[in-house]
């Protein structure tokens, strides 16, 4: 495979990020008007929630299956448009049942599309030789941040979810699929059999990826506190106004960008594993501050430094498992990428649930410990290889055949 080749592979695969970035900032920042068109109760829109990661979850095992017959990248040159004919289906629909399968098969879509989009970024650091996990994930966060900022337009002007998921969904549809045409996988043949060290075969034993399970599990417990949690927070418990409020999401989005941006860098320096550390006691220290802290200013403060702490933690989990499974990368980070979910799932409940019956002070110090403990499984992610130091690599030339 050419230097130019893999070049044009990470720049449309950064492109799949961003759009993947974009469209579920515009789902879930607009989910109180998607309550008010369908009539979703309070006591049913949980289930509702509830379905999209669970049926994700689902999606990202079956991926597992796909991809041995056909590839990470046919998937997601499929996967990502149905994700943005799903979101774009969502604004269609006025009855119940409608929002059912739209949300329904958006889950679906997007389980197979986080695995693929993470198969293909595993494989293509493979092919680099060096760390670029982390700059797929900040083009996601920038995604974020574009389409939360969208989100607002439409809001601000009382604009109907179809009016402004359809000129997104028009641009993006044929951005993403155009950029498919340049989708590769790095090597996974002959150098990725010499890297598999002590794992024999080609299978992935449960036991030794269970740490970066937890690890996964444990970062979106915290990444959905924040996304859930930081407007009620600031405002319900450090008596912010409801402008002030909106900020915490925006500098955590701000600083997780940040983070990712200059992340990779770091990983080639120090190595994963100091990085990882690194991230886990920001993001514990974090959570602290915004536990203890006496105003809303300083909250914000412990959210901003939280975006920066969580913000190397996910991609590194992805990297983490390709290198540890290097002959069956596709298989681990598809049954990783399940635990994404299971954070999603468990954190917001978690969090509400301790709140109500404690205080939401005390709530915000079990996504503390949660985090921290990421530096106990810090050693899974590997001392520093050589072939990821120095910073000054040029991509491979690989063979795939």
């Amino acid at each position: 495979m050419t230097d130019a080749r893999l070049r044009r592979g990470r720049g449309s695969l950064a492109v799949s990020f961003f759009v993947q970035g974009v469209t579920f900032a515009l789902l879930v920042t607009r989910i109180p008007a998607i309550q008010d068109r369908y009539g979703i109760s309070d006591a049913l829109l949980p289930a509702f929630l509830a379905a999209v990661p669970i049926l994700a979850g689902v999606a990202s095992v079956m991926t597992e299956r796909v991809v041995a017959r056909v590839g990470p990248a046919v998937v997601l040159r499929w996967a990502q448009p149905f994700v943005l004919l799903a979101l774009l289906a969502v604004g269609v629909g006025d009855q119940l049942w409608h929002a059912a399968l739209a949300l329904g098969l958006f889950g679906l879509a997007v389980g197979a599309l986080d695995a693929s989009m993470n198969m293909l970024g595993v494989s293509l650091q493979r092919a680099y030789g060096r760390s670029i996990m982390l700059g797929f994930h900040a083009s996601y966060s920038l995604g974020g941040i574009a389409g939360a900022s969208l989100a607002w337009v439409g809001a601000h002007w009382h604009l109907s979810l179809f009016v402004s998921y359809l000129p997104v969904v028009a641009v993006l549809l044929p951005l993403a699929f155009v950029g498919s045409r340049w989708y590769v996988a790095g090597g996974d043949g002959a150098d990725a059999v010499a890297e598999a060290g002590d794992v024999k075969g080609s299978g992935v034993a449960f036991k030794l990826l269970l740490p970066l399970c937890l690890v996964m599990t444990f970062a979106y417990i915290g990444d959905s506190t924040v996304s859930n949690w930081s407007a009620k927070y600031l405002q319900d418990v450090l008596g912010s106004s409801e402008e002030l409020a909106t900020v915490p999401y925006n500098a955590y989005m701000v600083t997780t960008l940040l983070g990712r941006a200059v992340g990779d860098f770091g990983v080639r320096r120090f190595g994963a594993a100091a990085v990882v550390r690194a991230g886990a006691v920001l993001g514990a220290l974090g959570f602290a501050v915004v536990a203890v802290s006496p105003g809303a200013w300083v909250g914000i403060v412990g959210f901003t430094v939280l975006g920066l702490g969580l913000s190397v933690i996910v991609p590194q989990t992805f990297a983490a498992a390709g290198r540890l499974f290097p002959g069956a990368s596709d298989a681990a980070v598809a049954r990783l990428n399940v635990f994404n979910y299971v954070g999603f799932l468990v954190g917001s409940p978690l969090v509400g649930a301790l709140g109500d019956a404690w205080s939401y002070r005390g709530a915000m110090l079990v996504p503390m410990v949660l985090v921290l403990v990421t530096v106990v499984y810090a050693t899974s992610f590997g001392a520093r290889p050589a072939r990821y130091g120095g910073g000054h690599e040029r991509p491979r030339t690989v063979d795939v055949g």
